[in-house]
């Protein structure tokens, strides 16, 4: 076991090298870098895209021809050659790219473009704000599904099975973004009543709340965000618990269990429970990454909450470099280690299975 683990986590250097790479790459052809953003802040502009001449968000040769950046008519040469030197663009792509590589080995990530401030100071601020969407969100769909998804499998067939998969199908087939517009709409103040506030994660005036008004008031603006998260994740997770009991009540211990005496319950959450939920449990780990990553952007900019998400789509939008390089690294290095995680949990759980004879 200790020589897989060692063979995955080389695994992730290459692995994550190569993600940084790519998008690395695809970043020099994205017309408006933070250069034209800069100088058409400058100018007056207020779309740094408008009348661009073409070219990617990399630098273009400082000089009376200059004409690559919006706005850079009329501005000395040298000034242009200095905000190049401030971010680093007077270098080849090449360079900076290994640069950017040997800083992140050391978690340095560098200073926002924009903000003037480091970069691991913004993902620190913002990740609690993450984290308690994806961690509540993933909670809310286990409490949900297991059960739900025990009572599927025990009354396959029934009418019961019947509609509670169209809800599930239905669930499944709105997205999460369609889905939160319309809480917003129908209880956020929109054309009917105003039982959820419409934004944020607390009050203004929370700091000056007791502790129980505080858990309160939290609670309250966290609801529509983590209901809207967690109508995708609810779907799957009870169709996965449905099957993987089905799979072992037709096992044939299960039918020895029976042939014992032992009663429908004992049967059920005394063998059929450990072995079922066998995926689902291990599979949490891979549940919370993949709601907070794939839900965090749209939710947390629908809702107007401040966190890694929100900062991330700010940061692609204002081509802020380093948050979006720092972000996705932290994001690929966060994901690769909890795939990890998760075969180490299907070995905690059932010491049957034995990934060090599998190939990585």
């Amino acid at each position: 076991m200790g020589a897989y683990i060692l063979r995955r986590l080389l695994l992730i250097v290459p692995t994550i090298f190569g993600i940084m790479l790519v998008n690395f790459a695809l970043t020099q052809f994205v017309p408006g870098g933070p250069i034209e953003q800069v100088l058409a802040q400058i100018e007056g502009q207020g779309d740094v895209f408008a009348g661009f001449a073409g070219g990617g968000g990399g630098p273009v040769e400082a000089g009376g021809e200059s004409e690559g950046y919006i706005g850079a008519r009329g501005l000395p040469p040298e000034f242009i050659a200095e905000l190049e030197r401030e971010f680093g663009f007077d270098k080849p792509p090449v360079e900076r790219f290994l640069q950017m590589m040997g800083n992140y080995l050391r978690f340095d990530f560098g200073e926002s473009y924009f903000r003037s401030v480091s970069v691991t100071d913004l993902v620190l601020e913002k990740m609690p704000v993450s984290i308690s969407l994806g961690l509540w969100s993933t909670l809310l769909a286990y409490l949900i599904s297991i059960p739900l998804g025990v009572r599927k499998a025990v009354r396959d067939g029934t009418p019961f099975d019947s509609w509670t998969s169209g809800v599930v199908i239905v669930a499944y087939a709105i997205p999460g973004f369609l889905f939160a517009i319309l809480l917003l709409v129908l209880l956020a103040g929109g054309s009917y009543v105003q039982w959820f506030p419409l934004r944020g994660l607390v009050s203004d005036n929370w700091e000056e709340l007791s502790l129980p008004a505080k858990i309160g008031d939290y609670f309250w603006h966290i609801t529509l965000p983590v209901v809207a998260s967690t109508i995708a994740a609810f779907a799957t997770l009870t169709l996965l618990t449905k099957n993987s009991f089905l799979d072992q009540i037709k096992m044939q211990y299960v039918m020895t269990a029976r042939a014992k005496g032992l009663s429908e319950r004992r049967v059920l959450f005394g063998h059929v429970f450990r072995n079922g939920m066998l995926i689902v449990i291990a599979g949490f780990p891979g549940a919370f990454i993949s709601i907070f990553f794939s839900g965090s952007v749209i939710i947390e900019t629908i809702f107007s909450l401040d966190g890694l998400g929100r900062l991330g789509f700010e940061a692609a939008v204002a081509r802020d470099y380093p948050v979006v390089f720092g972000t996705l690294y932290v994001f690929g290095l966060i994901g690769l280690v909890v795939r990890l995680i998760t075969d180490l949990m299907y070995v905690w759980i059932d010491p049957r299975i034995d990934f060090a004879t599998r190939e990585v």
